[in-house]
């Protein structure tokens, strides 16, 4: 949600945290959906959220080795 106060004109220090967090939220927001469409299982998770980031890890790790990644 972009930061406008009292609905005035955003400045450029404004302008650049929202670009910066649209950047990080799209970059994570695409890692996201291409763990759930890759590990379909992990569409219907209701586990605890410790448990399910290091599914998510382990899962992340087959993926760049499919791949072929190594960062």
């Amino acid at each position: 949600k972009p930061h406008r106060p009292n609905g005035d004109r955003l400045n450029v220090d404004q302008q650049t945290v929202n670009m910066l967090h649209s950047a990080v939220r799209a970059t994570t927001e695409r890692g996201n959906s291409l763990l759930k469409t890759t590990f379909k299982v992990l569409r219907r998770v209701s586990l605890c959220p410790w448990r399910i980031g290091h599914i998510t890890a382990a899962a992340l790790v087959l993926l760049h080795i499919e791949h072929g990644r190594t960062t």
